[in-house]
């Protein structure tokens, strides 16, 4: 069946040493993984068809990693965690909220990249469909191409609100603690805090609901979390 097939990888990284270290390491816990030494190397393997998750080197010829990003998700919500030598809280923050769902630090420890693995597979195979959610006569969710349709008009949503819509997603109708939001918005983010919930709920509600000071779809359960409902009814 599909859903035992194992998970596919795509490993893009200009240095070769570490190529075929880490996707030896990756297919001995079972997964199938794919190479690519740039960018464009990357494509042509995308053109073939989509992984389940991307690692991805930031500094690369021709095709950098940061442009590959933005290019895959402009087409779809591919999964993407970063390698990259590069530590700052300002480019992971930046790159979190843009592009990515997890960061991580070279020189890395293996089995902490394999936690972070798992993890953004696991939230990322939230029972939600890979077709459209309607939740309503004008709400219509595609999080796998991170766009919603609002009474016939399509808006985009960011990475990070399209993570979060995920987890609402998996528990339809049912209240998300806002430190699991957390957890899902801001993996890797140090310092993240409710308050980056509450605004990015806020600009939520401006995206996706008709009336956003009086939403239907998005709601708050106050001193715990929020949780995402289906409507008959949008009036």
């Amino acid at each position: 069946m599909l859903e035992n097939r194992p998970r596919r990888i795509l490993l893009v990284d200009d240095d070769t040493s570490l190529l075929v270290v880490l996707a030896e390491q990756l297919r001995d816990d079972g997964y199938e993984v794919a190479t690519a030494r740039d960018g464009q190397e990357a494509l042509r393997r995308l053109e073939a068809g989509w992984p389940d998750l991307i690692l991805l080197d930031l500094m690369m010829p021709r095709v950098d990693g940061l442009a590959l990003a933005r290019q895959i998700k402009a087409e779809a919500d591919l999964p993407i965690i970063v390698l990259s030598a590069i530590d700052t809280a300002d480019s992971k923050a930046r790159l979190l909220d843009e592009v990515a769902e997890d960061y991580v630090t070279k020189p890395y420890h293996y089995p902490e990249l394999r936690a972070r693995i798992q993890r953004v597979l696991r939230r990322l195979g939230d029972r939600i469909p890979r077709q459209s959610l309607v939740l309503g006569p004008n709400l219509t969710l595609d999080l796998h191409h991170r766009s919603a349709t609002v009474a016939g008009t399509e808006v985009q949503l960011t990475p990070t609100e399209s993570r979060l819509l995920h987890a609402l997603a998996a528990n339809l109708g049912e209240t998300v603690a806002t430190e699991t939001l957390i957890s899902r918005g801001w993996a890797d983010t140090e310092e993240a805090e409710p308050s980056y919930v509450w605004v990015s709920m806020r600009r939520l509600r401006q995206k996706i609901e008709v009336d956003p000071d009086r939403p239907v779809h998005l709601l708050t359960v106050r001193g715990i979390g929020y949780r995402l409902v289906s409507s008959r009814d949008d009036t």
